[in-house]
Protein backbone atom coordinates (compact mmCIF):
# COMPACT_ATOMS: atom_id res chain seq x y z
CA UNK A 1 0.00 0.00 0.00
CA UNK A 2 3.03 2.92 0.93
CA UNK A 3 4.85 1.24 -2.20
CA UNK A 4 1.99 2.14 -3.82
CA UNK A 5 0.99 5.44 -2.78
CA UNK A 6 4.98 6.44 -2.86
CA UNK A 7 5.35 5.53 -6.53
CA UNK A 8 2.16 7.93 -7.71
CA UNK A 9 3.25 10.48 -5.15
CA UNK A 10 6.96 10.40 -6.77
CA UNK A 11 5.69 10.02 -10.30
CA UNK A 12 3.69 13.01 -9.50
CA UNK A 13 6.28 15.27 -8.06
CA UNK A 14 9.30 13.75 -9.81
CA UNK A 15 7.40 14.82 -12.88
CA UNK A 16 6.84 18.26 -11.96
CA UNK A 17 10.24 18.85 -10.37
CA UNK A 18 11.63 17.02 -14.54
CA UNK A 19 8.87 19.68 -16.01
CA UNK A 20 10.02 22.81 -14.12
CA UNK A 21 13.60 22.56 -13.55
CA UNK A 22 14.72 20.26 -16.95
CA UNK A 23 15.89 16.69 -16.25
CA UNK A 24 19.39 17.39 -15.27
CA UNK A 25 23.05 15.55 -16.24
CA UNK A 26 21.39 12.25 -15.50
CA UNK A 27 18.74 12.19 -18.31
CA UNK A 28 14.90 11.91 -17.50
CA UNK A 29 14.30 8.63 -17.12
CA UNK A 30 17.03 7.94 -14.06
CA UNK A 31 15.67 11.55 -12.34
CA UNK A 32 12.27 10.32 -12.18
CA UNK A 33 12.74 7.02 -11.09
CA UNK A 34 15.18 8.63 -7.88
CA UNK A 35 11.79 10.09 -6.63
CA UNK A 36 9.81 7.25 -7.00
CA UNK A 37 11.84 5.12 -5.70
CA UNK A 38 12.74 7.27 -2.72
CA UNK A 39 9.17 8.00 -2.47
CA UNK A 40 7.99 4.49 -1.97
CA UNK A 41 10.58 3.74 0.63
CA UNK A 42 9.82 6.25 2.20
CA UNK A 43 5.70 5.82 2.51
CA UNK A 44 6.25 2.19 2.80
CA UNK A 45 8.40 3.11 6.01
CA UNK A 46 5.86 4.94 7.81
CA UNK A 47 3.64 2.59 6.96
CA UNK A 48 4.78 -0.34 8.32
CA UNK A 49 5.58 1.46 11.60
CA UNK A 50 1.41 2.76 11.77
CA UNK A 51 0.71 -0.94 10.79
CA UNK A 52 2.65 -2.39 13.72
CA UNK A 53 1.55 0.61 16.26
CA UNK A 54 -1.94 -0.29 15.27
CA UNK A 55 -1.56 -4.30 15.62
CA UNK A 56 1.21 -4.17 18.67
CA UNK A 57 -1.87 -4.14 21.42
CA UNK A 58 -3.73 -7.01 20.44
CA UNK A 59 -3.87 -10.84 22.62
CA UNK A 60 -3.05 -13.58 20.73
CA UNK A 61 -6.70 -15.27 19.90
CA UNK A 62 -6.36 -17.98 22.38
CA UNK A 63 -6.38 -15.19 25.30
CA UNK A 64 -8.81 -13.06 23.48
CA UNK A 65 -11.02 -15.76 23.63
CA UNK A 66 -10.66 -16.07 27.19
CA UNK A 67 -11.08 -12.29 27.97
CA UNK A 68 -14.64 -12.51 26.00
CA UNK A 69 -15.26 -15.52 28.31
CA UNK A 70 -15.07 -13.81 31.29
CA UNK A 71 -16.13 -10.27 30.76
CA UNK A 72 -19.59 -9.80 30.98
CA UNK A 73 -21.53 -9.99 27.89
CA UNK A 74 -23.40 -6.59 25.94
CA UNK A 75 -26.80 -6.53 26.69
CA UNK A 76 -28.79 -5.40 24.21
CA UNK A 77 -32.04 -4.45 26.10
CA UNK A 78 -33.75 -5.05 29.71
CA UNK A 79 -35.83 -7.29 28.96
CA UNK A 80 -33.06 -9.82 27.55
CA UNK A 81 -30.48 -8.08 30.71
CA UNK A 82 -33.64 -9.28 32.99
CA UNK A 83 -33.80 -12.81 31.04
CA UNK A 84 -30.46 -13.41 31.77
CA UNK A 85 -30.30 -12.58 35.47
CA UNK A 86 -33.11 -14.82 36.00
CA UNK A 87 -31.27 -17.93 34.01
CA UNK A 88 -27.89 -16.44 36.05
CA UNK A 89 -29.70 -17.17 39.57
CA UNK A 90 -31.26 -19.94 38.60
CA UNK A 91 -28.02 -22.08 37.71
CA UNK A 92 -26.83 -20.40 41.05
CA UNK A 93 -29.40 -22.16 42.81
CA UNK A 94 -29.18 -25.49 41.19
CA UNK A 95 -25.46 -25.09 42.33
CA UNK A 96 -26.76 -24.44 46.12
CA UNK A 97 -29.05 -27.48 46.35
CA UNK A 98 -26.49 -29.46 45.57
Amino acid sequence: MGAGVGLTIGFIFGGFTVLRGGAGPRGVLPTLSQYMLSSAATFSFFLAIGSVIRNDANLPPHLEAARLQLTSPVIASRVEGLGLMRRRWAIERGQKDN
